[in-house]
């Protein structure tokens, strides 16, 4: 019941801009915090960045080019990409953690993943 849906993905060339975003909805749900991951064959799933109660972090990699910002009303999290680079061509995930109303505790919830290709 609970689905996060993506939106940005797709093909950028080096230097160029990306601005992933996603929602996380489904009946009273609340959410404590939001994230980007993101994945390349062979590798674990990694954090980009992520924020929960104005606690932002950011993968080292990515700290200066990327900007994650959150708007808890809505749940949504999106992801400006700056100064892509091929390095950052992966799967992207959206991922959320929290809980509906009858819920006890929270739950870790992702998105289906896009895209993100960063060549010329």
């Amino acid at each position: 019941q609970v689905q996060l849906v993506e939106s940005g993905g797709g093909l950028v060339q080096p230097g160029g801009s990306l601005r992933l975003s996603c929602v996380a909805s489904g009946s009273s749900l609340r959410v404590a915090g939001m994230g980007w991951y993101r994945q390349v064959p062979g590798k674990q799933r990694e954090l980009v960045a992520s924020i929960n109660s104005g606690d932002i972090n950011y993968a080292d990699a990515v700290k200066g080019r990327f900007t994650i910002s959150r708007d808890n009303a809505k749940n949504t999290v999106d992801l400006q990409m700056n100064s892509l680079k091929p390095e950052d061509t992966a799967v992207y995930y959206c991922n959320a953690v929290g809980r509906t109303t009858w819920d006890t505790y929270l739950r870790n919830y992702w998105g289906q993943g896009t895209q993100v290709t960063v060549s010329s």
